[in-house]
């Protein structure tokens, strides 16, 4: 180790000065992009060069250091970079961004320089990677010996602040990461590597490292009885990475919030992802999902609340009813809730805008929305008191408009301002006298020159004198040497010679000259000084400024709700302590819409004490994936305060909603669609109570059919005897509709169809009892199999169906498949002639069937224990 520092010593000492300072810096950056400002350029050497010019797609190049050999260099315009720096960020990458703090002009040998701000997936303050309607969050994970974590988590952007504790295994991190959205996670350098790589090929989540997690001073505000002390650990790792790497004061930041997860209707990331709450499987956009449904907020910050409130459902039921109970008000009140949306539109981000003051890259422009949006403050307060209902008057009394600073902004700023604040013009006439004199003096000064030319010329008489203006030489008057004669002598000092021109200054240009000059320039540093003290007053409101934004967006969520509900005749749900779900011609939200003028077939659904399981059966494409979602989004719906697409819904309050929908394989951690089906199936019956929602969608597809179903009968024994929860299972499996006789609290259910001339048609409509038949290949006609493949699949159907009567019309090997055990000898069936019957080796082969316990089992030893028995079985 020390003869290779020796050695990078002796390297560097062959480099020119300005790159010794470059290798200084990076070597503190070795993780980001260097973006090392050299005049008007951000300049990159050696390894980040080459990199940066295959990301960015930018021409490398290459200057002499001092060394042997030329280094590799590329660089970005400073004005631009921006643009390069969010390409990076939106990669992965860090960008460290190390600028010229001195005068290069007045510098004694290398510029000084110095990183300013690292920018990271997590930290990013503007540009298009900052969702308007998401929240953009850097999170922090600790976790002690005894395996349980904590995680804080921070939108920089915004200045919000979360953490809650998680027990469990780690896919409770990773679950929760997911839910938020992590850009970023900071951990400590010993954190397992195996934890983070977790981290950053299931969450795309850059991984940092920061030491440091003392409670420096000023933390304490915002880390308020964060109790344990893990929790506090967590918070504090994540502001002092924040510090140190944003370099500046962020006044804006919130007291970080604790959360118990079990407080919320819970629902991990897969049966989130299953139910397209937020964004779609396939394309994995906002269109298609339920918050693009719900989506008629007129502000970002209710955007972003709307999201927040999707991922985390209520429990209590007062706090729900409250949110519905808003929302009826706005149903009954049309012009005022119209009212409040008009104004809602001219209301920009104060969250951000609050952001931007703290962090200190907010604009004139910046200033003059926040202007506008507080201008919109009284009257959306007097319409929510005029409503008079109890809960749209606790909202009006949050609503802060600030008088203050709405009163400093409209006397101060400009209302069409510069962009960038070191122009002039951003200040109003008669905010400060000083500025109101240069300005005076500027204006007056430029109206005398402008005068002087047509007086110069009436006293000399020479028609093409002019008066102009240049930056070395400043004001000068300017005559043809053929007019020089008709100067009045000892009036005009020659100021400069041109080919065929002097140029002249007088004693009153002179002097008019120092006055507009200096009036200019001091014009516009004063103006950047007042801006300045404008802006640090705006801090002193931005705790202020962010109770509003709360308040506002909680009314544009409410509001959005009320809307969505009017439009599509959705109906206040009413709950019921005694565990019933009752729900009359309920629609799928999203489907529905999607269809559009399209009538859309609704259903009933009724689960009590003695309906705890529908076992649903029906053929693929008829509907019975969509009912059972629309099941789950209407408890959704209900428990986050919104009415909900049925005529009638009585609910009880779940508590958590688990679903088995799909079949995908996880080709990150290496697991096939089975191994993911058990695992989520797992997920739900190890973590479900009476008062859960669990949707269970053809489990036991992954493998062959007597181990599906044997794992399907398992589970809804399991469910029905062990954990009592709402159930919806569909299946394939039509032997399982047998379970109803055994299991009280099962109750059958299919959706109809029907055949006319010999091809199906999808009723959608749920109906009592099993289906007849599976219809598959009328659905394989539908997709258009060729007619050999369908004819074939006719004949061996009809062979199987008929094999009990000896009309087995197949070749050997399909006549050895048809003599395999009925399906339905897994089933438990005591009464019936056939179990009187069976030998005591089958019965013992039952018996150890019914002793597996499949839930303590990987599902290798499942298939393992179900082979062997199988075995058993054929002799």
């Amino acid at each position: 180790m020390i003869e290779k520092q020796e050695r990078n010593l002796v390297r560097m000492a062959a480099y020119t000065p300005m790159i010794q300072q470059y290798l200084q810096v990076k070597a503190e950056y070795q993780d980001a992009f260097l973006f090392f400002r050299l005049g008007d350029f951000y300049e990159m050497f050696f390894e980040d060069a080459i990199k940066a010019s295959q990301e960015l797609e930018i021409t490398l190049t290459s200057r002499d250091g001092g060394g042997d050999e030329k280094i590799p260099m590329c660089g970005v315009p400073y004005h631009s970079a921006s643009t390069y720096i969010e390409q990076l960020i939106d990669k992965g990458y860090k960008v460290a961004i190390c600028e010229q703090m001195e005068d290069p002009k007045l510098a004694k040998g290398v510029v000084k320089r110095e990183v300013i701000q690292l920018i990271t997936p997590g930290t990013l303050m503007e540009g298009k990677s900052l969702a308007e309607k998401e929240n953009h969050y850097i999170a922090s994970v600790a976790s002690p010996a005894d395996g349980n974590f904590a995680i804080a988590y921070i939108d920089l952007s915004t200045g919000e602040g979360r953490a809650c504790l998680l027990e469990g295994p780690f896919e409770e991190v990773l679950n929760e990461l997911a839910s938020i959205g992590a850009k970023e996670a900071v951990v400590d350098p010993e954190f397992p590597d195996e934890y983070a790589r977790l981290m950053k090929n299931t969450g795309n989540i850059t991984i940092s490292f920061e030491t440091d997690t003392a409670v420096k001073e000023g933390f304490e505000r915002l880390l308020p009885q964060l109790e344990p002390e893990l929790l506090r650990l967590a918070a504090a790792r994540l502001l002092n990475y924040l510090f140190r790497t944003q370099k500046r004061s962020l006044d804006h930041l919130q007291p970080v919030e604790m959360y118990e997860v079990r407080r919320f209707l819970n629902i991990d990331y897969y049966s989130k992802r299953n139910l397209e709450l937020t964004e779609t499987i396939r394309g994995q956009g906002k269109k298609g999902s339920l918050l693009w449904l719900l989506d008629e907020t007129m502000t970002a910050m209710g955007g972003r609340l709307l999201k927040q409130w999707i991922g985390r459902p209520l429990l209590k039921q007062e706090k729900i009813e409250a949110r519905l109970q808003m929302v009826e008000t706005f149903l009954n009140h049309y012009f005022e809730r119209e009212d409040i949306r008009e104004r809602l539109k001219e209301v920009y981000d104060l969250e951000r805008l609050a952001g931007r003051v703290a962090f200190g890259n907010v604009n004139a422009r910046d200033l003059i929305q926040l202007k506008c949006s507080l201008q919109q403050i009284p009257g959306i307060r007097a319409v929510m008191e005029s409503l008079e209902s109890p809960e749209s008057k606790k909202l009006a009394a949050l609503l802060d408009p600030c008088e203050e600073l709405t009163d400093l902004l409209e006397r101060a700023i400009e209302d069409n301002p510069p962009v960038s604040v070191k122009e002039g013009g951003m200040i109003r006439d008669g905010y400060n006298e000083e500025l109101d004199r240069y300005r005076d003096a500027s204006k007056n000064g430029k109206q005398w020159i402008a005068s002087l030319e047509r007086d110069e010329r009436e006293r000399t008489g020479i028609k093409s004198l002019k008066v102009g203006y240049n930056r070395v030489f400043g004001y000068y008057i300017e005559v043809t040497k053929a007019n020089l004669h008709l100067l009045e002598e000892g009036r005009y000092e020659r100021k400069q010679t041109l080919a065929n021109a002097e140029r002249f200054i007088t004693p009153e240009l002179k002097e008019k000259e120092a006055l507009i000059l200096q009036a200019e320039e001091r014009m516009i540093d004063l103006e950047y000084e007042l801006f300045t003290e404008i802006r640090a007053h705006v801090k002193e409101f931005i705790p202020r400024l962010q109770r509003l934004a709360k308040a506002v967006s909680t009314i544009d969520v409410l509001q959005s709700f009320a809307v969505v509900s009017e439009k599509r005749h959705y109906t206040k749900p009413v709950f019921r302590e005694d565990g019933v779900l009752k729900i009359t011609e309920g629609r799928h939200p999203v489907v529905e819409k999607v269809l559009d003028s399209q009538s859309y077939v609704p259903n009933d659904c009724l689960m009590d004490e003695n309906r705890e399981i529908l076992l649903i059966t029906g053929p693929n494409m008829s509907g019975k994936s969509t009912y059972m979602r629309q099941i789950a989004l209407t408890v959704i719906l209900a428990q986050i305060g919104c009415f909900v697409p049925a005529r009638e819904a009585e609910l009880p309050v779940f508590d958590r909603i688990f679903t088995r929908i799909g079949a995908a394989d996880d080709l990150i951690s290496g697991q096939s669609t089975f191994m993911v089906e058990m695992l989520e199936a797992k997920n739900a019956i190890a973590n479900a109570t009476e008062r859960s929602l669990i949707l269970f969608d053809e489990i036991g597809r992954g493998t062959s059919t007597y181990d599906g179903m044997a794992l399907a009968q398992a589970m809804i024994e399991y469910i029905h005897d062990e954990i009592g929860a709402k159930t919806l299972f569909s299946t394939h499996y039509h032997e399982l509709t047998a379970l109803s006789a055994e299991l009280g609290k099962l109750q059958n259910v299919h959706v109809s169809a029907m055949e006319q001339n010999g091809k199906v048609v999808f009723l959608h409509k749920i109906k009592e009892g099993p289906a007849d038949k599976s219809y598959g290949i009328h659905v394989a006609k539908l997709a258009g199999l060729p007619e050999q493949v369908i004819r074939r699949a006719e004949k061996i159907l009809h062979a199987l169906e008929n094999q009990d009567n000896g009309e087995t019309q197949m070749n050997p090997p399909e006549a050895a498949a048809a003599t395999e055990p009925a399906q339905l000898s897994f089933f438990e069936e005591p009464e019936t002639p056939r179990q009187k019957t069976v030998e005591a080796k089958e019965r013992k082969v039952l018996k150890q069937i019914r002793e597996l316990d499949l839930l303590e089992m990987t599902p290798l030893a499942a298939m393992n224990a179900l082979y062997e028995i199988q075995k058993k079985l054929k002799k």
